[in-house]
């Protein structure tokens, strides 16, 4: 869908699944009735339902997928999409099938030669047209093969036989339709009827109208073919079928892509039917191709299918359909593909006029191949006189031949059976590079490019007596980018010749529209961010334009802030605390600050291109939403709906301007971190040195499920031009042009060079674990030609993703040892280390790049500090010396801070600070600002690699194919014939440095109270403090309890210490401890530095309970409140608005923070009020300034003024009782003593009443 090239070819898939999706459910709708059918068995009804869910499935997916296709995510969609089609294949086919197939069998005397089977679903007749079997009641082509275990494999891949064949299958009681399908115009002959037989299929069909045809076959060229033979080629001819007919091209020795050029004509071919039927549907052409052995049978090489372009007699034999096109047809060997043919067929009708009325066939003009007819004129294609120069540079990790090593390699190019013989090399091991470089043979090609042959690059090896042994081939399918056109003078892209000749190919086609005439003026700024530097956009060249790449207005003015107040009192305390974080120390600044700088420099842009693919996207919607709109309501609600995604653009793009001044607030050079391989950014530095991988020769059928990779025997270095001769006069008389080197001008020597390769190794990321603790211990191990450094010393311990930081200086030579291998490998105390993975650089093409990858460009020029320059030559050294080698005009330094190559003029600082600060006048900041913009330069212009670090997978060969992680590294070369470079940067990672912190505890406020006194009742908390820092909880430490705490105040005067190792840069807390009383070693930890602060109620039986927390990060916390009052949640919740400080600046801080707890609505509480002293030291101030821990020696802190309540029973027992009756039970007291006393009187009364009443009766 993608490929026909139509336009919108999302729209097309839309309207494919909604197809799809009303389709299954159709066929839901109607399986639904047909569920119940009386005589469906009990497969056939679990089947029903089957399909019915699958298809339910696949409509609800499919409507789900059809609202998701997008312009870019079309081709992911078109995969999915395909797995249904393959899901609608496999329900399609029964799995039990009712019917029994069709057999075919071919029989020589009673034996059984060949069959074909024929489904019979596929030859099913139905009155209803979709539900007909493919092939029922049509004329097909069959195949015979061979029965049993002879029919699979290379031996069963050629056709037995072929035959015509008109099959149909159906009910007795359809069978007046069985002849429906079959050509026209014949009459039936039927046997006599019987007396009770019914009407039998005719025994024959006599065909009263048949058409006389001539088939021409055009057999032009095939490319890329299978090696057949042992010497990695083959000897193809093709065999060519119609009908009944078959005729054979000649053999052409040692070739896989053998032009043939040959036209093969069937005479009197006989078809039958009607006229119209013919043209439509003409029978289909097989073409075989074979290999010719001098002994014994031609092996089959493959076969593929063509129908012919049908003329009748009554058309004209004129464009557009004649004469035919050449077209490729892909050639088949059993399932894999096996290279293409270049033919071209026409079927014409013999009319009443006989063959004299058809158009003429140009005789045999090649009279050395004998009858041969060549292709005529009109189809074969025209050809134009080529030169092929190939560049011989080297052959490199040639495996052995037959067991013996290589030692005498010699390449052969052939291209269209014409073709160029490299130098020997006599000893591959003391150089594999070629003595000439530069060879070239003449050929005819096609002026069409599509029709250009492959070109066959083949190494031999000379052995012995003579003897040649093939060591490997590679087929160049495409010549296209080998091409060289030459320019056109009238043409904008002049400079484009130039460039070729420059190394020829060389970079990027960019192409400036500039007369040497004008100048234009590019003007840096020192301190300005990449980001900046896109206004160099297209400039006319004879405007005198002055691009200025200047920094904004804001930013000027907050460098005079700067400047005028220091550190000071930049507006308040605020001001001057945004200052301080702003200008970070020099000395402070190491590589990993420039580092970490890049790399959230490129999370940035990665962030920005995300937003940037998701509003082309949105957008996207919007047009197909709009479209819709238009169609179904007019054009008011589309502008209404245009309207949203503009608003939605402005608030996406109010935070973006503000990004480059947060990275402006650091000013850290940077450098480039690229998150692939340097090879797929530059374009694997093929400019002009390209990699050929060799293939093994014959691919036995044995190797056929072998990979590419085990198939590599080495890789030739090279390079080729193609292009018209004879050439234009002005290349070849251009200033320095050597002939011996044709279109290769200023090559480098190709011999052997010593260079020192240094390699830095910054850090792996998510290696694949290789212990059972789902750990490794990962260490770094490199290889480069006899050189084999282990760095096993220094594993790093049970770590995914180590930091290693180290760089190694090996000494090489190249061609030799050019293949760099960095491996990581997992250290193992009992046996052999295991290999993680590794990664392999080819450091020749990096050296030799026109893209100068031997050392990468800074972003500026610096002669000390953090981003010393690192290159031995000077930004104006190597300045001047890519202008004499791309014979560019420059550099002409002029007063003012100009700078002025070919017609481009840089302005920029022209002055340098030294380690004292003193400043020296330079035009190294020149040169670099044009080695920054060399790409704009015209004819000799390309990308230089910038100071970078790369990210390259590692690949386990046990494990092809699935990275085992990743590995940032970069590498620096240095010719030694050159000044030697400095000494390699320090990249170690960073040491942490030892602190302590003294946490002192004053006071508490406001605690809430857990506990009820048992004689009181009354709420009080027995409170203590507790504190750690985050990663050290075994080292907690507690204040002593503060008892009977009634208002929730406590007074502690203790101190905390805690010891801590810090990496400053990171702003983490690095922890070294054992995983286990088991482990080997200490396992490191980064932890963000964080205090927590808990208070608790100590209890005496039962646990402690928790009442609140505070967890202050070190780097940024809240500034303490003043007083207890102050003190709020707010300081918590509201962390954004408040000024943060960090302990590391402050060195001291004192104040109130809240203690803050959940309570039941899951809602944070204030459950109580610290006033702490944090204090930093040093561990070297820490020994000069001691402090005991709690209250103790040295610098020992008072005893806390704790108020009498705590021990009241003991001290005033009277005052208690006093408060007890008195406050507490007085009611009580009141209320027992009434009932008392009215219990005392009712007792009384009791007691007396008898008496009384005895006193009373007797009158006494």
């Amino acid at each position: 869908m993608i490929k026909t090239e139509k336009p919108h070819p999302e729209r097309r898939l839309r309207g494919v699944l909604e197809e799809l999706s009303s389709g299954c459910l159709r066929f839901l709708t109607l399986a639904d009735k047909d569920q119940h059918h009386s005589s469906r068995t009990r497969l056939d009804r679990e089947r029903l339902k089957s399909c019915m869910r699958e298809l339910e499935n696949m409509a609800q997916q499919a409507t789900a997928l059809r609202s998701q296709v997008k312009r870019n995510t079309m081709k992911d969609k078109l995969k999915l999409v395909q797995n249904f089609l393959q899901k609608l294949r496999f329900l399609a086919d029964e799995p039990q099938h009712t019917i029994p197939d069709v057999f075919i069998w071919m029989m020589s005397n009673n034996k059984r030669i060949a069959y074909a089977r024929i489904p019979s679903k596929d030859i099913l007749y139905s009155v209803v047209d979709e539900e007909m079997g493919k092939d029922c009641a049509k004329v097909k082509t069959v195949f015979l093969k061979l029965p049993g275990k002879r029919g699979f494999g290379p031996a069963g891949w050629t056709v037995q036989a072929k035959m015509e064949i008109y099959l149909w299958l159906g009910l007795n009681k359809q069978r007046k339709d069985f002849l429906s399908g079959l050509p026209c115009g014949f009459e039936e002959k039927k046997t006599p009827r019987g007396q009770n037989l019914p009407s039998f299929p005719p025994i024959s069909l006599l065909y009263t109208k048949k058409q006389v045809f001539q088939l021409r076959a055009h057999m032009y060229q095939a490319r890329s073919l299978f090696a057949a033979d042992s010497s990695g080629l083959s000897d193809p001819f093709a065999r060519v079928f119609f009908i009944s007919q078959s005729q054979c091209t000649e053999v052409l020795n040692e070739t896989l892509c053998p032009t043939w050029d040959q036209l093969l004509v069937f005479d009197n071919v006989e078809l039958y039917g009607e006229a119209h039927e013919m043209r439509d549907d003409p029978p289909i052409i097989v073409i075989e191709i074979y290999d010719q052995d001098t002994v014994g049978k031609a092996d089959f090489m493959g076969r593929t299918f063509a129908k012919p372009v049908v003329k009748m007699s009554d058309e004209e034999y004129c464009p557009p359909r004649f004469p035919p096109q050449l077209e490729y047809y892909q050639i088949y060997r059993g399932n894999a593909t096996a290279g293409d043919l270049l033919a071209a067929f026409e079927l014409l009708q013999i009319g009443p006029g006989g063959k004299s009325d058809l158009p003429p066939i140009d005789g045999p003009t090649d009279m050395d191949r004998g009858p041969i007819l060549p292709v005529p004129l009109g189809i074969r294609p025209v050809l134009s006189r080529y030169r092929v120069e190939i560049l011989f540079w080297g052959l490199r990790d040639l495996k052995r031949v037959n067991l013996a090593q290589v030692d005498r390699p010699r390449v052969d190019i052939e291209c269209a059976g014409k073709g160029v013989q490299s130098a020997l090399i006599q000893n591959y091991k003391k150089n594999p590079n070629f003595s000439t470089l530069v060879k070239w043979f003449e050929v005819d090609l096609p002026e069409n490019e599509l029709l250009h042959p492959p070109l066959n690059i083949r190494v031999v090896d000379c052995r012995a007596f003579g003897r040649y042994t093939l060591v490997g081939s590679h087929t160049v399918s495409s010549l296209r980018k080998f091409i060289y056109r030459p320019p056109d003078k009238k043409a904008e892209h002049w400079n484009m010749a130039a460039k070729h000749l420059n190394g020829y190919l060389a970079m990027t086609s960019r192409a400036h529209r500039s007369r040497p005439t004008g100048e234009i003026v590019v003007n840096m700024e020192p301190e300005v961010p990449i980001k900046k530097m896109d206004t160099m956009v297209k400039l006319e060249a004879n405007s005198d334009a002055v691009v200025k790449v200047d920094v904004t207005e804001e930013e000027k003015e907050k460098k005079k802030k700067k400047k005028k107040g220091g550190g000071g009192g930049g507006g308040g305390a605020g001001g001057g605390e945004e200052v301080e974080e702003e200008e970070p120390d020099e000395s402070m600044l190491d590589w990993w600050s420039k580092y970490f700088a890049s790399i959230e420099t490129m999370k940035e842009q990665l962030r920005q291109q995300e937003a940037a693919a998701a509003e082309a996207e949105e957008k996207e919607e919007m047009e197909i939403g709009e479209g819709k709109a238009g169609r179904e309501r007019g054009n008011t609600a589309g502008k209404d709906k245009s309207k949203v995604p503009k608003d939605d653009k402005k608030k996406k793009q109010q935070p973006v301007p503000e990004l480059p001044e947060k990275k402006n607030k650091q000013k850290i050079d940077e450098l480039k971190v690229f998150n692939k391989e340097l090879e797929s950014e530059f374009d694997n530095f093929e400019d002009w040195l390209h990699t050929f991988n060799l293939l093994r020769g014959k691919i036995g059928d044995n190797d056929d499920n072998a990979t590419e990779e085990e198939r590599i025997v080495g890789r030739f270095k090279g390079s080729m031009c193609v292009y018209k001769v004879p050439l234009p006069d002005d290349i070849s008389k251009e200033a320095g042009y050597d002939p011996t080197f044709g279109m290769f001008q200023g090559i480098p020597s190709n011999d052997p060079i010593n260079v020192l390769v240094r390699v830095y190794v910054i850090r792996a990321t998510d290696l694949h674990p290789a212990d059972i603790n789902g750990k490794a211990d990962p260490y770094i191990a490199i290889k480069l030609g006899k050189t084999d450094i282990k760095d096993k010393e220094n594993y790093i311990s049970k770590q995914l993703n180590p930091v290693f930081g180290k760089s190694f200086d090996i000494e090489a030579t190249f061609p030799m040892e050019s293949m760099l291998t960095v491996a990581v490998y997992d250290w193992d105390l009992v046996g052999t280390d295991d290999l993680i993975g590794e990664t392999k650089i080819d450091l020749e093409n990096r050296f030799y790049s026109k893209h100068r990858a031997t050392c990468g460009v800074s972003q500026t020029y610096s002669i000390h500090g953090y981003n010393t320059w690192r290159d031995p030559m000077k930004p104006s050294q190597i300045l001047s010396k890519l202008c004499k080698e791309g014979k560019v005009d420059g550099p002409h330094f002029g007063p003012g801070g100009r700078v002025k190559v070919a017609n481009r003029v840089f302005t920029g600082p022209t002055e340098i600070e030294d380690e004292n600060g003193q400043k020296k006048p330079t035009d190294e900041h020149l040169a670099l600002a044009v080695l920054r913009h060399w790409e704009d330069i015209p004819r000799a212009g390309c990308r230089l690699v910038p100071e970078h670090v790369e990210t390259r997978p590692l690949l386990n060969p046990d494990k092809p194919g699935i990275e085992q992680g990743r590995l940032e590294m970069w590498v620096d070369m240095f010719p030694m014939d050159m000044p030697a470079p400095g000494p390699a940067i320090d990249i170690s990672p960073r040491k942490p440095k030892k602190y302590e912190l003294r946490v002192i505890v004053w006071n508490t406020d406001e605690v809430i109270l857990e506990d009820d006194d048992y004689f009181t009742g009354e709420k009080s908390s027995d409170i203590f403090v507790r504190g750690w820092l985050k990663g050290q909880q075994e080292d907690k430490q507690d204040t002593d309890v503060h008892y009977h705490s009634l208002t929730g105040e406590g007074n502690f005067n203790w101190r905390y210490i805690f010891p801590f190792d810090y990496l400053m840069a990171e702003e983490k807390i690095v922890i070294s401890k054992k995983e286990s009383m088991f482990s080997w070693d200490e396992t490191e930890y980064k932890i963000p530095a964080r205090l927590t602060l808990q208070v608790w109620d100590a209890d005496h039986f039962s646990a402690d309970d928790f009442l609140g927390a505070i967890e202050l990060d070190l780097n940024r916390f809240p500034r303490g409140a003043k007083t207890s009052k102050q003190c709020s949640l707010e300081m918590v919740t509201n962390e954004a608005e408040l000024p943060m400080i960090s302990i590391f600046k402050q060195k001291r801080v004192k104040g109130w923070w809240p203690f803050v707890a959940r309570d039941e609505n899951d809602e944070l509480e204030i459950t109580g009020k610290v006033e702490a002293e944090l204090h930093l030291l040093t561990a070297e101030e820490a020994e000069k300034s001691p402090a005991g821990l709690a209250r103790n020696e040295p610098d020992p802190l008072e005893k806390p003024n704790r108020p009498d309540t705590s021990f009241i029973w003991f001290l005033n027992p009277l005052k208690s009782i006093k408060y007890l009756i008195c406050t507490r039970y007085k009611w009580l007291i009141i209320k027992i003593v009434l009932a008392l006393l009215l219990l005392i009187m009712v007792a009384l009364f009791l007691y007396s009443m008898p008496g009384y009443m005895v006193k009373k009766l007797l009158g006494a």
